[in-house]
Order: structure tokens, then sequence, then C-alpha cells
């Protein structure tokens, strides 16, 4: 193939300087150049376009700061203390200011203990190979932990109550008693934030899960009078005698509401948005225990409290506001807005809070990566903004200490540990950045740089006003005409971009870490020599319930965030209106822009099937249903329980269920395409890639990519081809490794518009694709995330080639590994083809740790219409893989022998519905 390799601008190479990077293969370009500035209007916010990232790369420390997978960079102020055991949730500090504790998950650590004096990380406490201090399962709640007034004890929530920590002379705990709080029916207690009493003698918890507050007695673990709060109460405060709840899911649905399912409670929500409509703070008078519990009305998802002098501080995150009510009167007397940026008012997700002693507010701003900074004087007065700090990623909680300002950062420095030969995403990291609070003229200059970092721009507000621009494939103004009318979102599950297209010596591939090469992809391979090789494309998420998120609101809102400890809640949040932003999804902006969408099981919950059924069955049905042309004949039902995208889903194509092969998705999708023909929006998911159903793992990732070449092939042959484009994504990269950076992902630009037979460097992500696709549908940006990215308008052109895709055979039989066989028979490949296949014969040495292995599938939930996306643990869902994809003779990457479930490293890295 003749190769066009594209490099956006000029520069020069970078030496890199951040531990652990050494290893990388890296081509790395400073660009100068800004590009286009694209902006729309909508939600109450002016959308603009940012400068690109060139051809830099996720994880390299360039001379601007250090490259992130979500398009945006980082250079924190002052110090910084990188904690590799996994993420941040929440921390506090003790009562004599010399420590640290912090709630970490995705690391096999569930509480980190810090020395602040010594600035370095104490001690470890989990079930992973790197604690100090052992204890069963990584559980955390969203909120705490919590220190006793005396310092000799550490609260630390857990699913079903809390583990009660000695703290020992040093600073360091000893091993935990549990104090449980039972589960109330399918309800357990997940408990966030507790506070203690004046006295110290009992404890007051927020029961999260069951929407109350409990009283226990701090000495005996007993439990004592309980309090109904507001829908899912996150924060508590004890202000003299009265306690201050934060209702992250509002106020109780009253009748009239429209609502949506949050963990078993209906709550007040939007039916189009998704999203929670109610945010409040529950007010308990410990004086009068037995009378009603008041409630003041907030902004959405309060979150953190801070009190001082009267005022109480609530941070609204996702209202993007901060409350200020006096706790005399009970009554809100000052709102803050926490939107530095006038191109968006949607997505900073503001969430920790304090107020030092010379009278300046700090919040954090999560998905902004800063601190924000007011001068504040008294609740009656506005609070004046100074400006910005610039922070690790997503900085959850500020405090200060002594003289310093110390920042818990829950992504830190981001997936920047290498994991044997390559990079995962779940080598996850958090940090604390500490500092002397900058003068206020200072504050400014540095709030210039989170705006660069960021890349919010405000110079050219673009709306497409009076006559209307020529069409091009990527308008230069929201609302501007586009060839294209038609995208196709395709997207698959959990692969890296080595994973499926190492192989390929065109990109910056290392071959030694593919798994699903052209033998196995053969479709996905032709697509890239035919419509390009994009090889620097970022999936900021680390699993399916971020992805998902990523992929529909261009976020993976805070909820989400600080749920990662604990997804016993919910994981995907398709069913918890908690984990929707207020501005809604891409369909749903879509729709309020007069497109058509039509849903091919994206973002579904819920499927029911006959049962009998299984992978066989599905799989002869798709055979009958291409040879004959006839509907299924199996009652296969998927839904969503958010109206704005039940009323647009195709009811009879499946959700995730690897027991459900992707081609018989496809047949699905095709009888819907043939009689309807597309919507505006078209959105798939297409999940046998992420193996673990009753087929070798080959054939499931071969199904999907002869779905998706069969996909491509139908659209390209049709009528509507000559206006369409196909984008063809993973949800996540988390179920392999990558040289370059855990997050780099294989994407896939198909249409007559698109660049062909050229290999791109650009940095793109995710977003970038949604902002993309909302620029050629003209769909108003959803959060500050998409209205700052750059849409991939290099991976276009605007001279079509109508040229057809024609699918191409697989090469991997789609029955390989299958118990028995199918009752229209075996799938059979060419001689040639069968021998690079993966042997089914299991070695006679590897046969007692592949029983195993197999034992360790059946609990996972990958089949059936209760299957759970990730809800395997990924580092043994890695391993399985690999092993089964190499006939069981080849360690994983870096290793020097084949694991049990229980000898893989990472073992203890939580799963999606796991606690433990």
């Amino acid at each position: 193939m003749q190769v066009a390799r594209k490099r956006r601008g000029r520069g020069r190479s970078l030496n890199l300087s951040l531990p652990g990077l050494a290893n990388r293969r890296v081509r790395l370009v400073v660009v100068g150049a800004a590009t286009l500035a694209l902006v729309g209007l909508g939600s109450g916010a002016a959308f603009a376009s940012t400068r690109g990232l060139g051809n830099d790369q996720a994880g390299q420390n360039t001379r601007q700061g250090l490259v992130l997978s979500d398009d945006q960079i980082i250079k924190p102020i002052g110090d910084r203390l990188v904690i590799n055991g996994g993420k941040i949730e929440a921390d506090t500090i003790s009562p004599d200011g010399t420590h640290l504790a912090a709630l970490t998950t995705d690391g096999g650590i569930a509480l980190t203990i810090v020395d602040l004096k010594n600035w370095k990380v104490q001690q470890l406490i989990g079930s992973g190979a790197t604690a100090n201090l052992k204890i069963s399962g990584g559980d955390v709640g969203q909120q705490g932990p919590t220190y006793s007034p005396d310092g000799k004890s550490l609260w630390v929530p857990r699913t079903d109550g809390y583990s009660r920590f000695p703290v020992n002379a040093d600073g360091s705990v000893s091993a935990p008693t549990t104090v449980t709080i039972p589960a109330d029916g399918a309800k357990h207690a997940l408990p966030a934030q507790a506070v203690f009493s004046t006295n110290g003698a009992t404890v007051y918890a927020a029961v999260n899960g069951q929407n109350r507050i409990q009283a226990i007695d701090a000495a005996t673990g007993t439990l004592g009078q309980s309090w109904a709060v507001g829908n899912a109460p996150r924060g508590i405060l004890r202000v003299g005698n009265k306690l201050y709840v934060s209702n992250e899911g509002g106020r109780t649905a009253t009748a009239g509401d429209t609502t949506i399912n949050s963990y078993g409670t209906q709550v007040p929500a939007d039916p189009n948005t998704g999203a929670t409509t109610t945010g409040t703070v529950s007010v308990i008078d410990l004086a009068h225990p037995t009378a009603v519990v008041k409630s003041i009305n907030v902004g959405l998802h309060p979150t953190d409290l801070y009190a001082k002098n009267g005022t109480l501080f609530v941070t609204n995150t996702a209202s993007d506001t901060v409350s200020l009510i006096d706790t005399g009167k009970d009554k809100v007397v000052q709102t803050i807005t926490t939107r530095p940026w006038d191109e968006a008012s949607v997505g900073y997700e503001p969430d920790g809070i304090t107020l030092t002693n010379d009278g300046h507010l700090l919040v954090t701003l999560g998905r902004a990566n800063a601190v924000a900074v007011y001068k504040y004087s008294n609740a009656k007065n506005p609070v004046k903004y100074v400006g910005l700090l610039p922070t690790d990623y997503f900085p959850a909680s500020v405090d200060q200490v002594g003289g310093q300002i110390v920042v818990g950062n829950t992504r830190g420095i981001d997936a920047a540990r290498p994991d044997s030969n390559g990079h995962n995403t779940h080598d996850t990291t958090s940090s604390l950045t500490r500092f002397k609070l900058p003068s206020d003229h200072d504050t400014a200059k540095d709030t210039d740089k989170v705006f660069q970092y960021n890349g919010w721009t405000n110079n050219s507000v673009q709306l497409a006003k009076g006559k209307k621009a020529k069409a091009v494939a990527v308008p230069a103004k929201i609302g501007d005409p586009s060839t294209i009318k038609h995208v196709f979102l395709l997207v698959k599950e959990n692969r890296t971009y080595d994973q499926v297209f190492g192989d390929m010596p065109q990109g910056n591939g290392d071959p030694s870490l593919t798994q699903f090469g052209e033998n196995v992809t053969p479709n996905q391979h032709a697509l890239a020599e035919q419509f390009g090789l994009y090889d620097n494309f970022y999936d900021p998420p680390t699993n399916s319930a971020e992805g998902h998120n990523w992929l529909m609101q261009a976020d993976n809102p805070e909820y989400t965030e600080s749920s990662a400890g604990e997804y016993l809640r919910s994981y995907d949040t398709e069913d918890d209106a908690l984990g929707h932003q207020r501005s809604g999804f891409i369909w749903s902006g879509a729709q309020a822009v007069g497109d058509t969408v039509r849903d091919y099981g994206e973002f579904n919950q819920f499927e029911s099937y006959p049962s009998g059924n299984n992978w066989g069955t599905f799989y002869c049905d798709a055979q009958s249903m291409e040879a004959t042309g006839a509907p299924t004949t199996i009652d296969q039902v998927t839904s969503s329980p958010i109206p704005s995208l039940n009323d647009v889903t195709d009811h009879a194509y499946p959700k995730f269920d690897t027991s459900i092969p992707d081609m018989y998705r496809y047949e699905i999708w095709k009888q819907d395409f043939e009689k309807n023909g597309p919507a505006n929006l078209n959105m798939f998911w297409l999940s046998s890639d992420h193996t673990g159903g009753p087929l070798n793992s080959a054939a499931q990732v071969a199904d999907n990519d002869l779905a998706v070449g069969k996909i491509v092939d139908t659209i390209s042959h049709s009528k509507y081809w000559k206006d369409s484009a196909i984008f063809v994504v993973e949800d996540d990269s988390q179920a392999g490794q990558d040289h370059v950076d855990g997050h780099r992902a294989p994407i896939q630009v198909i249409s007559p518009y698109a660049q062909r037979g050229a290999v791109d460097d650009s940095y793109y992500s995710q977003v970038t694709m949604v902002r993309t696709i909302e620029q050629i549908l003209g769909i108003h940006p959803m959060n500050q995330e998409d209205s700052a990215a750059t849409p991939m308008t290099t991976a276009f052109t605007n001279k079509p080639n109508f040229t057809p895709f024609t699918a191409v055979p697989n090469k991997t039989s789609l029955t390989l590994g299958y118990a028995t066989e199918p009752s229209c028979g075996w799938d059979n490949v060419p001689a040639a083809d069968a021998a690079a296949q993966p042997s089914t014969v299991v070695p006679a040495a590897a046969k007692q740790v592949e029983t195993q292995w197999q034992q360790w599938k059946s609990q996972q939930r990958l089949t059936g219409p209760n299957a759970v996306p990730d809800y395997a643990n990924p580092a043994q869902m890695n391993h399985y893989t690999w092993y089964d994809t190499h006939g069981w003779t080849t360690p994983y990457p870096g290793e020097s022998k084949i694991y049990a479930p229980n000898q893989v490293p990472g073992a203890f890295i939580p799963s999606s519905d796991s606690d433990g």
C-alpha cells in the first residue's frame, strides 16, 4: 500500500522527563499554530473550539505540560506527590494536621496514609501486593474517611458499614474492626461521609444507599436513631447541634414528578436529559432529635460541605455552583457561579471546598484540573472572583494545612506507570499537590495557564447566521450545512491500538502486543488500508462505566468518578439518574436541533428473551436471516430507562451480552436499515470483542470484526453512502496493553469524505470525535470538554471518493471453541486460514490451570440477559483472553509463566460489581 503520512504543524522533538516513560517509543511534535476556532450556542452557553494538540501523545511530558488522554494538559503549581496505589476518591486531614488519609481504588489499595510533614506515602492498606497492612476487599465510599475528634480512630466507609481503624502515635493505622450497617432488602448501606458528636461518643453516618442518617455508638458500634433524608445522602457536617446533609439525588419524589431510577428509588429527573432536577441539604436538629427534618433547596448534585463563622458552603457539582447557607436561618443567602470560561456553562464539576484563614474561598473544579479562588468577607457580601490555579488530573479535595494548600487529585498524572511489557489504563495514579497560596496578582497569571491547558479560547464565537455557507464535510460553524447527513457511531469493547493494529508496520505499533491482528480482524485491517490508519487516538476512560459516558455525554460526570470504589450502587449509569449531566446526551442534543436518532443497544440497560436460547440459537438464527431475509424467530427485547432514548431504540437489537453474536446484531440492524433507512444519528453497541463468552476469544473478536465489515459494506453499497460517515471506536481500552499509553485505542473514520490511504498521527480522542459528530450534525456541544475540543477536520476531505467497501470473509472460524456443533453446522474457514487460528486443544501441562480459569469464567456474569460489561476483574480478564488466544502456551507479556486466576498480578483491582 502507498501510504501518505500526515503531520500537522512543525516543531521539534523534546526529551521526556517523567519517570516510567523511558521505554516508550514516541513521535512527539509540539505544534505552535492554532487551528480554526468553531463555535455554537445552546443549553445557555456559547461553544468554541480550541487549538489542537498536534502530534503530541498522551502520557508525554512536553514543555507545556503533561498531555492527558482527554484533550487536556496538566502542569500544577507547587510540589507533587504521586500515589501509585490507584485513584483517590476522597480524603481527610488528621485533627493535628500531620497526616492525610485517602480512600483509594483501582490499584489494590483501599486506604492511603500520607505523612504531610515529610511529604511521603507512609502506609498503604488494602488487598493488593503493595499493601503494608492487609485487609479484605477494596470497596470504599464516595466521601470520607473520618477521624475521631481525638485523632485516635479512623472510620472508613465500606459497602455494608465502616472499617474502624485504630490510629497509632506515628499516624499509621492498625488492623480494623467492623461496624456493620445491615442491607435493607436489596439496598446495601453504601455509607459515605461520617461525622462525630461534640464529645466523640456518637458517629452520624450518611447511609447513601438507604437515604438516611444513622447514629452509631462510636465505642461499641451499636446502631441508634435513624433519620430519613433526601436521595443519596453523601456529605454530612455538624454545626453546633445541627447536622447538615448534602443529598446528591435531591428531594423525595412527590405526586406529579417525572422520575428516573437511582438505586431502587425513583428520583425527580428530566425525561429528555435523564438528569436529576433537584438538589437539597437536609437539616437535623440534634437538640430535638424527633423534630421534622428540614430541607433546603440548593443546586444539583450537592457533594462537599464546609462551614465557618455561621456560613455553610455547599458545592453543587452538577450545577457548577456553590451555595452559601446562613446556619442561623437555614437559608441560602448567596450562590456562586463556578464557570470560569464564558463559552460553556456546564461541566467544571466543583467538588472540594475550603476557606483559608486570610479569607480566600477555594473550590476544586474537577473536570477543569484547577482550583477556583474567590475573595470572601462574609455571606452577605458577594464574593470576588480572583482566578484559577492549575492542579493535577481531576482535583477533588482542597485543605489548608498550616501555611500550605493541599489538593487531592483523583487521577493524578493519569495511567503513567508501565505494566509488564506495556501500559494499561489500570496503571492508574493519583496525587497530592501542595503550594503556598499565591498573591491575587499571581493567581491571575496562573489563570491564563489553566485556560491554555484546557484549550479554552474566547475569540471566535461562530454560529451559522443568515445566509448558509457552502456544504462541506465538517462545517466551520455550528448549524452550517454538511455534505454528511447520516452519522453511524459503532461502539465496541475494550481494546488498545496495539492489540488490533500493532501488526500494521505503517503505524506506530508493537506487534509483540498484538492479539487480534489481520488473521482475526481482516475487515478492520482492510478498512484501515482503504480509509486510513489513526495511531494517536485516545479513550480517556478506564472502564465501560466511564467509556459509555464519555461517548454519550463527552464527559464522565463526577458521580461516576467518585463511585469507582463502590460500583454496587451503579456501574454503567444507564439506570441511575445520578450519572447524567444536566445538559443531556448526544442523542438528546441531536433531537433538540431536529435531527433524527436511532439506537441499537448503546446505553440500553434491560434485556429479555425466552429461556433455552444460547449462543448457538442466535448464531443459527443470524445465518437463517442472512440466507432468507426472514425476521428473527427469537423474541429478544431490549430497552432503556431513559425515555428520550427508549423512544428511539430498536428494541429487537440486543444490548451487551456475550452469548449473542454480533452477526445477529448486524442482521437485526440490516433489516431495520433496509425497511426504514438510517437516522441522522445512528448509535450501535457491538460487544463481542469484549470476549469471555462461550467461544474462543479470537472467534468472538472475529465475529465482531465481520459484523463491522458487513455494516460498512451494507451502508457503502446503499443510496445513503454518498452522505454518510461511520466512526468505529472502543468504549475504552482497558482490556490489554499498549506500548505508547494505556488509553491509546483504535478508531476508524469511514466515509466518501474520509482521507484515504493516510496514516494520521494527529492527536485525537473520544472527545474530539464527539465534537466532530456534533459539528457535522449541528448539535450543540454538551459541556466545556467538547466545547473546547478540536473537530477532526484533518481526517476529512471535501473531495469525495464514492468507492464502496466490500466486507472481507472471516479468517478465524466464528464457531471456534464452541462446545457443541450448532444446529446449522460449524463455521469452516479455508485450510490456510485455519492453520493460523488458536488451538483449542489445551496442552497437558496447562490443563489444570485452564480448568481453574473456566471455573473462574463461569462466575463472571458475561452471558445472558443479566450480563454486565467488565463484571470480571480486568487484570484477570486480560490474562484469560491472552491465554485463550495463544492456545494456553504463551505467558502474558512481561511474565514468565501462565498464572491461575488467583495468582494474577493485579487481581485485586475491583471489578464493576464487586465489593471485594
